[in-house]
């Protein structure tokens, strides 16, 4: 066993690098529930995300074209969603779980001609000399542009749902969609809105892990993580920047555990696999024990007529 060869600056630029793709998909989702909409379809999305991202890119020879054509990938399989829950009135649990059912059959099918290729690299940002600064430097100015957009997402999502109109009908939309509907706001529409906007976050999160954090295509390649993002947004109280605190908290585990198994620690590799999910999970419940409640029309199906 051997920590020394732990280099604690680049577990933590690691772990930001690690985060990105929860970050993505948890943002997504919070928006989505903040309207009153429980997808449970986040792992689908976020795969089909993947391979459309990653196919793209490698056809066109461009990263940036291939995560947007992941954002419209995932934004076009949420359509179905909404169509199953908004317009037929679909159960919003069951439509969720066969949408992640049908993501990974859908993306093995896509990915077959593109197994062990490698995709165009994403350049990352040039911060010039601040780079060199001795340790804030390789932790803050060393990443892919998608890494600083995500922080960015959580940021602009917090002041839109606080401080403005849109974010207001949207939180109303959430809280209670007869009084909303009575109102004169098209309740459909917005959550439609929602349900596009957390699909793509979504692809674009899936598209973060087969381009930049694994940069390969393989069948089912997001493990989970649109699961730990759903309950990231449950956890973290549907406050954006809680989201970002445990999607970081989350992937430096993650990070951590992948850091000690290569240093030979004497713990079993399952317990250390399984030790991200446990410990993000464990902390967040400690931290929503003053949770406010959840939006009073979530998982709710409204109904046009009432």
């Amino acid at each position: 066993m051997d920590l020394s060869a732990i280099n604690p600056i680049l577990l933590i630029a690691a772990l930001m690098s690690a985060a990105t793709p929860i970050l993505l998909a948890a943002t997504g989702e919070l928006v989505a529930e903040r309207a009153g909409v429980l997808n449970l379809g986040v792992e689908g999305m976020m795969i089909v995300g993947a391979i459309c991202g990653f196919a793209i890119a490698v056809e066109t020879g461009s990263p940036v074209v291939g995560f947007i054509a992941a954002a419209l990938g995932g934004a076009m399989l949420s359509l179905l969603f909404a169509f199953l829950t908004q317009v037929t009135l679909a159960n919003q649990v069951a439509s969720g779980l066969a949408l992640t059912l049908f993501g990974l059959g859908l993306s093995a099918l896509l990915g077959q001609g593109y197994v062990g290729i490698k995709p165009p690299r994403m350049p990352d940002v040039n911060f010039g000399f601040l780079a060199d600064i001795p340790v804030i430097g390789p932790i803050l100015f060393s990443h892919d542009p998608i890494l600083y957009f995500g922080i960015g997402l959580v940021a602009a999502v917090w002041a839109a749902l606080k401080f403005t109109r849109a974010g207001l009908v949207l939180r109303a939309v959430g809280e209670n969609h007869d009084a909303a509907h009575a109102l004169g706001y098209k309740v459909v529409r917005i959550r439609t809105l929602a349900i596009m906007f957390g699909g793509a976050c979504a692809g674009m999160g899936g598209a973060y892990i087969s381009l930049i954090r694994v940069p390969q295509w393989t069948e089912g390649m997001t493990a989970g993580v649109g699961w730990i993002a759903l309950a990231l947004v449950v956890f973290a109280s549907w406050k954006p920047w809680r989201v970002l605190l445990g999607a970081y908290l989350f992937g430096g585990i993650t990070q951590l555990q992948l850091n000690l198994q290569g240093a030979g620690v004497a713990i079993p590799v399952e317990y250390l696999a399984m030790s991200p999910y446990v410990i993000t999970i464990v902390v967040l419940v400690i931290l929503s024990a003053d949770k406010s409640a959840a939006p009073g029309s979530l998982g709710r199906t409204f109904h046009a007529s009432s």
